[in-house]
């Protein structure tokens, strides 16, 4: 499967160089972000049983090779989550998904106690659902080239919101024309996408992903980042100014079972 999955993302990566070789970049991909917000470790268990064998193997058949299941690296007891991020090619493809899970039996039935759940006896709690749309700066995914343990490795989600839609267009802009993207690339942060929001709860919005091999690795890579004579000169420009009112981070962690 390891062999496979390498196979895979070097075909990717040949496939993407040679599009921009030729002038024409790699189409965007489009992600899901699907967040489940569960009461209970039982509760926790029941979505983990039905991601592992039932939906990603229902995405994999589907033409989705990756997807990346995320824990949060401290739990907030009171609202436990788990993250799924998925990436399709187009809008399309997003928009087939549900129809096309209908259809797949194998699906049906390995899934069929969280599917078939009573109303008072489902898997989670709620469900959110973020879409979002990659940066030209990166208009495909990547598969972090990380060694070691799942157990040890911090993935950091960050959300950054604008004030209003001009702003927001400003700061994609900061990460595509200005390449922020690729101070990211440069530094080693790893990053599994750049993206803005599409359809979410906290509007106008950009989020993305950057893994690092544990948090001392995360702690010391930012530490370079913020003495970058680069990122000192781009975040100093007048055009850039405060086009982030509010941004949070996520601490993540990969399950065992997780793509990326």
């Amino acid at each position: 499967m390891k062999n496979s999955t390498l196979s895979f993302c070097t075909l990717l990566l040949c496939c993407s160089l040679s599009l921009f070789a030729a002038g024409k970049p790699p189409a965007r991909e489009y992600y899901q972000i699907r967040i489940y917000h569960v009461k209970t470790e039982a509760q926790v268990q029941r979505v983990d049983s039905f991601l592992r064998t039932a939906y990603l193997p229902a995405l994999h058949r589907a033409g989705i090779r990756e997807v990346g299941v995320f824990k949060p690296v401290t739990q907030d007891t009171a609202d436990l989550k788990i993250y799924v991020l998925i990436p399709f090619r187009s809008l399309e493809h997003f928009e087939k998904l549900p129809a096309t899970l209908e259809k797949d039996a194998a699906y049906q039935q390995a899934g069929s106690s969280y599917i078939n759940a009573a109303h008072n006896n489902t898997a989670y709690t709620r469900l959110e659902s973020i879409l979002l749309r990659a940066f030209i700066g990166m208009p495909v995914h990547a598969t972090p080239g990380l060694t070691g343990p799942k157990s040890e490795r911090v993935y950091e989600l960050r959300s950054y919101e604008s004030p209003s839609e001009k702003y927001h267009i400003n700061k994609v802009k900061m990460f595509n024309d200005g390449d922020e993207v690729g101070i990211f690339r440069r530094l080693g942060f790893n990053a599994v996408f750049y993206a803005e929001v599409l359809s979410g709860s906290r509007m106008p919005n950009l989020m993305y992903m950057t893994t690092f091999r544990d948090q001392a690795d995360r702690d010391a890579r930012w530490k370079s980042f913020s003495a970058d004579p680069d990122w000192k000169k781009l975040s100093a420009m007048e055009e850039y100014k405060n086009n982030v009112s509010k941004a949070d981070k996520f601490f993540l962690r990969p399950v065992e079972y997780s793509d990326l």
